[in-house]
């Protein structure tokens, strides 16, 4: 009762939103668009830029700088009182996952039929759009299978809303290494991700890309059995050819890594990007500055379990999440490239925001975390020459928010407006 009540409630809001908001889903406006907040926040200046408007044609921002005239045609929106982005853009999601207060991640991996979890992952994307997060880099269904793939399509063929996806479908693990576990060990129980070893670990990188893979995900490390301490999975030697075969291809890949030398092995094997990073050391914070490798912390997930059992949310954090926050400035200090994705999945979808708020509480300055969530993550994901900036030529994927979240971080709960491609996805609170 208590999700049918909350399902009820949300699609009643979400149908008002749409009535009374914006146009007919999907539509956008016949002439040009232009936009009048109270500032812009371009994704490069940390400074926002007060009075300035931008005006959108064809889906793309035709202009962005201080107020002028009204173009003859254009259908004005003004937005008093708000910052104007670029659309923030997940570094870390999961969307076939949901909060792990409502079910374990063995019991959606196990119980969870197919159909109802990709019924789940249409109301995860649609609200991580209407958060402001019109990107996503989604990092394994977690069992779901190649559903990530039908889902971006969908999104793309306007059959649902939804953020632009960049999907890793199944990831891959080392035979043994991942769950769920449990069992008689002689019974063959479905997996989270896809196992392969040695050579066959570069065929199932390829597996993934034929599929519609545009991220190749390893565990470079994981906890082999319960209440052990994650240790490395893959060795270098077979990360690396399973890297370059995905750069090969184009994709860029994403090593799941808590331990410093399960960091270590996935750094000097080319990997992308660091996921975690928990037990990351300085010398090993080094060294991913020496060979560009971006750190994705995901701050949020980690506080999200600790509140699970029992955190109110007040200081003294427990453990996990003081060493997630002492990892994140030893990164910083060293000068290492910051991703930022919260794991959202683990926590609810449509509150991705989490994850920037609890990177400014661990010391990082609120305009460097907004400028990591925008153009800072398309240029990790090889999407800067289109997505994470305001500027003219880019896509008009926008967002603007109640106050300035170059001061105060939790502005970002205040969504008011939100285009994708210059289609009004959200207009109103």
């Amino acid at each position: 009762m208590r999700f049918t009540g909350y399902f009820t409630r949300y699609f009643l809001a979400a149908w008002l939103v749409t009535l009374l908001a914006v146009p007919a889903w999907g539509d956008a406006w016949a002439d040009d668009l232009l936009i009048r907040p109270a500032r812009v926040f371009d994704g490069i200046d940390p400074h926002p830029h007060e009075g300035w408007t931008v005006l959108v044609h064809d889906g793309r921002i035709a202009a962005a700088g201080p107020a002028t005239g009204t173009p003859a045609g254009a259908h004005v929106i003004d937005l008093p009182g708000t910052t104007l982005l670029p659309g923030l853009i997940e570094g870390h999601s999961h969307l076939f996952l949901h909060p792990y207060d409502e079910a374990k991640w063995d019991d959606q991996v196990l119980h969870e039929p197919l159909a109802l979890r990709t019924a789940r992952a249409t109301v995860a994307a649609r609200a991580t759009l209407m958060a402001g997060f019109t990107t996503v880099r989604d990092l394994g269904t977690e069992g779901a299978g190649y559903a990530d793939v039908g889902l971006k399509q969908a999104i793309e063929q306007g059959i649902i809303p939804g953020p632009r996806m960049l999907v890793a479908t199944r990831a891959l693990v080392a035979t043994g290494s991942y769950g769920p576990k449990g069992f008689e060990p002689g019974v063959a129980i479905p997996q989270g991700a896809q196992e392969a070893d040695g050579p066959e670990l570069v065929r199932a990188a390829r597996q993934q890309i034929a599929a519609g893979a545009d991220v190749v995900k390893l565990y470079a490390d994981y906890h082999w059995g319960p209440g052990e301490p994650s240790r490395p999975t893959f060795l270098m030697e077979e990360m690396r050819a399973a890297v370059e075969a995905a750069h090969s291809a184009g994709r860029i890949v994403a090593a799941h890594a808590h331990s410093a030398e399960g960091m270590r092995r996935a750094i000097l094997a080319g990997v992308d990007t660091v996921e975690h990073g928990t037990d990351g050391t300085p010398d090993v914070f080094r060294l991913m500055h020496d060979h560009g490798t971006a750190l994705c912390p995901t701050l949020a997930a980690t506080e999200a379990i600790a509140r699970y059992r029992g955190w109110d949310g007040r200081e003294p954090a427990p453990e996990s999440v003081r060493t997630g926050r002492a990892s994140l400035a030893a990164a910083r200090k060293a000068g290492v490239t910051l991703c930022v994705g919260g794991d959202v999945g683990v926590f609810a979808h449509g509150t991705n925001a989490r994850e920037l708020e609890a990177m400014v509480a661990a010391g990082m300055p609120p305009a460097a975390v907004l400028q990591a969530a925008t153009s800072g993550n398309a240029r990790i994901f090889h999407l800067d020459d289109r997505l994470g900036v305001i500027r003219p030529g880019y896509l008009a994927d926008l967002v603007a928010v109640d106050g300035d979240p170059t001061h105060d971080i939790t502005a970002l709960r205040a969504v008011r407006f939100v285009a994708k491609g210059g289609v009004i996805m959200r207009n109103g609170g």
